[in-house]
């Protein structure tokens, strides 16, 4: 039987502490474009329809796997945004 995961071993405990959201380091032409990044809208629409699945309990396994890739990304898609945030608020007010 294997052992549940830890907070600290999450996914995003893992990428948070990789990435750093709260430092505010980026140069503002890379947090600029980080705050571009997004998914197309034939993935959301994929999105969509997952959660429609996902509410009505009829997610096929391969399905689930899916909407956790997805989850996973979004995750990561907020940190690198937060960092960005972070880093243009820090840039923009500095002397």
């Amino acid at each position: 039987m294997s052992s549940p995961i830890s907070p600290v071993d999450s996914d995003a405990a893992i990428l948070s502490r990789l990435i750093e959201p709260e430092v505010e380091n980026l140069a503002p032409e890379v947090a600029r474009y980080l705050l571009s990044v997004d998914f197309c809208q034939s993935d959301r629409d994929r999105m969509q329809e997952l959660a429609a699945k996902a509410r009505a309990g009829t997610l096929t396994p391969a399905e689930q796997h899916e909407a956790e890739s997805y989850e996973r990304i979004g995750h990561l898609v907020a940190l690198w945004r937060s960092k960005a945030r972070k880093s243009l608020k820090s840039a923009s007010s500095s002397p």
